[in-house]
């Protein structure tokens, strides 16, 4: 285990994070170098760590920020990117690439100016200080692939139809895979008749257990 160190500008360096750049390509090195000291210089107490084999930053046990090095290009991302403020219209949050939110950076000349970083980097630890997270992505539920089969003889029996078209995606799937992984076509059968009886009822595939 690698524990930090003292060097830049007393900062808590992390000794994984020199390796890490001086295997960088010879066009990153100065990049990353640049970035890590102006995160250093505007979050004092920033801590460095390395999640998903690249540099990061952490502020107050919180992602700030991450830097990476990549064949042609290097990239820089605040974790709280997407909820973020804009006023210089430099971030790209559009694209999910490993781009990064400033794009591609194949030199010095490709980054905002200090100044514009730095205000970036505290408007970033601002965010934390107020407890702010990133929005939860929606879950997307797929759609339930009935055999039409069963869905026929599902329509057939008004009340199972209503009931079942009534019951959670989870209730659904347990008939359906109940139905569908019969190893013979008698056993099979059998237990459609059974989930008919059953869903006219309103119940459940595990009823008897509920």
């Amino acid at each position: 285990m690698q524990f930090p160190t003292k060097s830049l500008h007393m900062a808590t360096t992390n000794p994984w994070i020199d390796e890490y750049i001086s295997k960088a390509a010879p066009f990153a090195q100065p990049i990353l170098m640049h970035l890590r000291k102006l995160i250093h210089e505007n979050c004092p107490n920033v801590v460095e760590t390395k999640k998903w084999s690249f540099p990061h930053f952490e502020y107050k046990n919180s992602i700030l920020c991450s830097m990476a090095a990549f064949k042609q290009h290097a990239a820089f991302t605040f974790w709280l990117g997407s909820i973020m403020k804009d006023p210089h219209g430099i971030m790209d949050n559009e694209r999910k690439t490993a781009m990064g939110q400033f794009g591609q950076v194949k030199s010095l000349k490709d980054l905002p100016s200090d100044k514009i970083i730095g205000e970036y980097i505290r408007q970033a630890m601002e965010l934390i200080d107020h407890g702010a997270k990133l929005p939860k992505a929606e879950k997307t539920t797929k759609p339930l692939d009935v055999p039409e089969e069963i869905l026929s003889a599902f329509k057939r029996n008004k009340k199972a139809f209503e009931n079942f078209e009534k019951f959670s995606s989870s209730h659904k799937k347990e008939y359906v895979q109940w139905i569908t992984e019969a190893k013979t076509e008698a056993t099979r059968e059998k237990r459609l008749q059974t989930a008919l009886e059953w869903i006219a009822e309103g119940k459940s595939r595990h009823w008897k257990y509920e």
